[in-house]
């Protein structure tokens, strides 16, 4: 009977911890979703930014406003420069924060990419915004893996993290549009990823 009582307890447990529901709600100061990063946020790759980007995409999901706040070839320090301005001109409630590619491309020192993404989530919950930080990969020798720097800034200053969203999708050629873009399906993808993560976060609330 011992084994089996065991055995049984160790299914329940696996079957509990295999399902991801939604986390209770998250109070927001505002239902504006900022989603702020470089071109990946902007939607370089796609056949229309304004209607296909992942900010676009994801405001149809969740039936908030998303601003895209986006900037092609921004790198972390350049969007430390332009955080404060943006979270003051639009009081969002969520800040989705993806920067970070443009910095490994430049060879810019992780540690110093590290800081500066620390920096600007400093920034945004000053301003009393939520964050939802979405890690970018870089390429190794197994194919494309988030750097390590993501997980280490969510343990260490508390935030959600959507993890291992861009890799897949970079490494599938039929959801791409160059080597490092995304085309109309690969960011609706990355829209249904961080919609799942915000929920699974209690970042999302039903529009009223």
């Amino acid at each position: 009977m011992k084994p089996l009582f065991v055995l049984l307890v160790v299914i329940v447990a696996l079957t509990l911890y295999s399902r991801k529901e939604s986390a209770m709600p998250r109070p927001l100061s505002s239902p504006l979703i900022l989603a702020f990063g470089d071109s990946l946020t902007y939607g370089y790759g796609s056949s229309d930014p304004k209607r296909r980007s992942y900010p676009t995409r994801l405001e149809e999901l969740t039936g908030r406003a998303v601003v895209n706040a986006g900037v092609n070839g921004e790198t972390s320090g350049e969007g430390l420069q332009r955080i404060d301005a943006l979270v003051r001109r639009y009081r969002p409630g969520l800040t989705l924060l993806c920067l970070g590619g443009n910095d490994i491309l430049r060879h810019i020192p992780t540690s110093q990419t590290k800081e500066n993404l620390r920096r600007i989530i400093e920034k945004i919950r000053a301003a009393g915004s939520e964050v939802l930080l979405i890690a970018v990969p870089d390429l190794g020798l197994l194919g494309l893996h988030d750097l390590p720097l993501y997980e280490e800034l969510a343990q260490e200053l508390k935030v959600p993290l959507a993890e291992d969203i861009l890799g897949p999708i970079l490494s599938d050629p039929s959801l791409k549009s160059d080597p490092i873009h995304p085309n109309d399906r690969g960011y609706l993808r990355i829209a249904e990823r961080i919609y799942e993560v915000m929920k699974e976060a209690g970042l999302h609330s039903e529009k009223k």
